[in-house]
């Protein structure tokens, strides 16, 4: 990464870190139960970890076949501390607390501008 470009990041740029998953289940009730319970380990982040800002985590009521069943929004201050996020003990005692109950995860981190999206460079280009 270029000075330049760590000096965007910090200065106008914050990362955002969406994940969704699929959720393991017998039945409807057994998957909507611990798609809750990932629901609430997620939340229960909030105030916890250094550089992260915001925490959402949303539960899928679309019920169409191709929907996952639970999104995580998190917004983090900068790349790094995504990267922290990643290894904070909080964090690794979510994953080893939920184990197998997720089939399926997909992932997107990305930097976003923070506040006035007028700001923004085009970072995807």
């Amino acid at each position: 990464m270029t000075n330049q470009m760590a000096a965007t990041i910090q200065g106008k740029l914050m990362m955002k870190h969406i994940v969704m998953w699929d959720i393991r289940g017998d039945t409807p009730a057994k998957k909507r139960e611990t798609a809750v319970f990932v629901k609430r380990c997620f939340e229960d982040l909030a105030g916890k970890i250094p550089g992260m800002t915001k925490v959402e985590v949303g539960l899928d009521v679309s019920g169409v076949d191709y929907a996952c069943d639970v999104v995580l929004y998190m917004e983090f201050e900068s790349p790094e501390s995504l990267a922290a996020y990643a290894s904070h003990p909080e964090h690794l005692r979510i994953k080893d607390v939920l184990g197998d109950c997720r089939i399926a995860r997909h992932q997107v981190d990305y930097l976003a501008p923070v506040g006035n999206p007028a700001l923004s460079e085009n970072t995807d280009r």
